[in-house]
């Protein structure tokens, strides 16, 4: 069902999630980062803009370049 992939996170950031996974009540600091991803995606989809429309927004955002 799970497909394993692996992700480089700086360490500054990952002591933050870390941190905030453990307030916020989450089992672990993998399903923090999994809901916050699945929140922004679906907020993605909702939009239903075009494949474009949803690049520039990354692009604007700064999560791409």
């Amino acid at each position: 069902m799970f497909t394993r992939a692996k992700v480089k996170i700086e360490r500054e950031l990952m002591e933050k999630i870390k941190r905030y996974s453990e307030i916020a009540g989450y089992s672990s600091p993998q399903e923090f980062i999994t809901h916050a991803l699945e929140k922004e995606i679906a907020t993605l989809e909702e939009a239903g803009d075009s494949d474009e429309e949803i690049r520039n927004k990354l692009k604007g955002l700064g999560y791409i370049s």
